[in-house]
């Protein structure tokens, strides 16, 4: 079990870290997922691949979440070792016989995505042509609206959709479709749109059981975000739009845990406006590359949060590859230096997930944190100021 401190700046005094530090915060977690669970009229698939740390998945269990997006066989033990209770849905498109045969006669999974038909053929003869499989099919959907489109590698299109959706409906108890129109999706709309395809491939092959919106749901980095009842609110109008008569499901990862923790990094040479850490792209702190300057960051010490005049840095990881940098303008406090530490709030989403061992750089430290999370502060007062 982490250890457990009153804030960020109480175990840089009582610990004196000597790598990053994931600090997560169960209490925001346990709250954001009450909150969606009791905002979506259908059931919430956490996606566990955008968190997969025990606490984490404890967390959003006493928050109400009760079932689980999991993308592989190892996701699938790790759920049913952690919350035995929980039910998984091995929702990748794509998967080994032995995945399947295991998930199915070991662990209760019944519900598969497929979007090919050798895909349906593996799941259909590794399940020993089961009666109870829920089969759902995934559509290709655009990706507009998302800042990290997922097009392009999964779904079907409508003509192909209607094809494999009658050929499964003699081979499952239950059909779904489900999609995902990106992470980070900042467009309400983009649901629509794809609810309307999902709406025209239901119909052609008389009805399905249900319908999986997928995630792409936002968080909260900028504070100008859709909140999540935005979402649900387009989801549930397009439904009843488009005459679609079946159950709901959701599968939110960032949205579930990116305000529940925070990265804990040690600055160990400045140059000019240029900020060498011990964590990075390779470590956890890849979304600050790949999503951009958008995360609040303050300085902290032992004694407390440091306040003052802010400056624009661009930040680097401490690996030899030059990928491994996070270019700004983050704003900071000016007068950080080396040896100080960085606090990365909104860091509970694709994190210690991506954290690998490139270049003998690595830290699997995670402390637990009491407090209320200063960033959701920071974000909601100064949307554009990333410095406390």
């Amino acid at each position: 079990m982490a250890d457990t401190f009153g804030s960020a700046a109480a175990l840089l005094a009582l610990r004196s870290p000597e790598h990053s530090v994931v600090c997560v915060r169960p209490h925001l977690i346990e709250a954001r997922a009450r909150r969606v669970v009791a905002a979506f009229p259908g059931d919430v698939l956490y996606a566990v691949k955008c968190n997969d740390t025990p606490i984490v998945l404890e967390s959003l269990w006493r928050g109400g979440v009760r079932h689980f997006d999991t993308a592989s066989i190892g996701e699938v033990r790790l759920v049913r070792r952690v919350l035995p209770q929980a039910r998984c849905h091995f929702m990748h498109p794509v998967k080994s016989a032995e995945a399947i045969a295991e998930a199915y006669h070991r662990h209760g999974v019944r519900r598969f995505v497929f979007d090919h038909e050798d895909e349906l053929a593996k799941i259909v003869a590794a399940t020993d042509r089961a009666r109870d499989l829920e089969l759902f099919l995934r559509l290709a959907v655009p990706g507009q609206g998302s800042l990290l489109s997922l097009t392009g590698k999964f779904g079907v299109e409508r003509d192909e959709a209607v094809r494999l959706l009658r050929r499964a409906r003699g081979l499952a108890a239950e059909l779904g479709l489900t999609f995902h129109v990106g992470s980070q999706c900042v467009d309400p709309v983009a649901f629509e749109r794809a609810i309307a395809i999902a709406a025209e491939v239901a119909h052609a092959v008389g009805g399905v059981e249900h319908l999986d919106v997928g995630g792409g749901f936002p968080a909260l980095y900028k504070g100008d975000e859709p909140e999540f009842e935005a979402f649900v609110g387009t989801i549930v109008g397009a439904v009843a739009a488009h005459g679609l008569d079946c159950r709901l499901q959701c599968e939110p990862g960032r949205l579930l845990v990116a305000d529940g923790a925070s990265v804990l990094t040690r600055v160990e040479l400045r140059r000019g406006r240029s900020l060498y850490l011990n964590d990075g792209v390779y470590g956890n702190l890849a979304e600050l590359k790949w999503i951009g300057p958008q995360f609040p960051i303050r300085l902290v010490r032992p004694s407390g949060p440091i306040e003052g005049e802010t400056a624009d840095f661009d930040l680097y990881g401490p690996t030899c590859d030059s990928i491994d940098s996070m270019p700004g303008p983050h704003r900071i406090v000016r007068e950080v230096g080396e040896g100080d530490w960085l606090e990365v709030g909104m860091m509970g989403a694709y994190s210690n997930a991506l954290r690998t061992r490139f270049n003998g750089f690595t830290s699997e430290a995670v402390a637990i944190l009491r407090d209320r999370g200063w960033y959701l502060e920071a974000q909601r007062h100064q949307p554009t100021a990333l410095a406390a």
